[in-house]
């Protein structure tokens, strides 16, 4: 949406920020153990262990963590646990997060406590979902001339393309990410990142410059939880307003 930042954009920017510090590491070894527990060592043949090793690697993360992730996945005495986590922030926004824990109570408790503070709430499985699409995300570094490489990305079968500050996000159904990135990249587009992805079906704008702070207070004290791995959300802010508030 021209003029607008939508929050993977936002989220994508700060992640890139905590990666240059090493932040990011932890959550990104958890992403790799869960991946393995879940389908096995093997990226070759386990689609979601191949996609947190893209993000580790498009992150800087030393090889010798990647290979602790997967080793501490595939131990017999891993017990981290994927819990989904669904709500209403301040001024209603749609809130998904996605954890990884080794206690559901305990994580489960402290995300609640969160989404209270802000004035917001946790709500039961299907009182958010139903307002995101599941995807596969790629972000394909510009060219000078953006349209043109639009117009070539539909050429190559890409129906949902959006332009943002720093790429053009080409959404694709999460079985069609691993072929549509090696597509693009044969047909000569850098891409800089690639993630499964929780799509917003109908963004939510909020133009009050102190609604969208506190808004975006709260997602980041989601994220930086730590067992908090992603958080999804309708928000949407218009440019001139994440201005005055970043």
């Amino acid at each position: 949406m021209s003029g607008h930042s939508h929050y993977a954009t936002i989220h994508r920017q700060k992640e890139a920020k905590d990666a240059q510090k090493g932040q990011i590491f932890s959550k990104l070894a958890k992403e790799i153990a869960i991946a393995v527990k879940s389908g096995g060592p093997d990226p070759n043949g386990n689609f979601k262990l191949r996609v947190a090793m893209d993000r580790a690697r498009a992150a800087n993360m030393p090889k010798d963590n990647v290979e602790r992730a997967i080793s501490s996945g595939s131990s017999s005495a891993a017990n981290l646990e994927e819990a989904t986590y669904e709500g209403f922030g301040p001024s209603g926004i749609a809130v998904m997060v996605s954890a990884a824990t080794d206690n559901r109570n305990r994580t489960s408790q402290e995300v609640k406590n969160l989404f209270e503070r802000a004035g917001g709430r946790l709500a039961g499985p299907g009182s958010v979902s139903f307002n995101f699409e599941n995807k596969g995300l790629l972000l394909v570094e510009k060219t000078l001339d953006p349209e043109t490489q639009m117009l070539s990305l539909i050429d190559m079968g890409v129906e949902d393309i959006e332009e943002t500050d720093d790429g053009l996000e080409v959404y694709v159904s999460p079985d069609k990410l691993t072929e549509t990135r090696k597509k693009l990249q044969d047909g000569g587009l850098n891409i800089t990142s690639t993630e499964l992805f929780m799509k917003p079906k109908s963004p939510q704008t909020i133009s009050d410059p102190a609604s969208a702070k506190k808004a975006l207070s709260f997602l980041e004290s989601l994220e930086e939880h730590e067992d908090v791995q992603m958080v999804y959300t309708n928000l949407d802010i218009p440019e001139v307003v994440l201005s005055q508030v970043r």
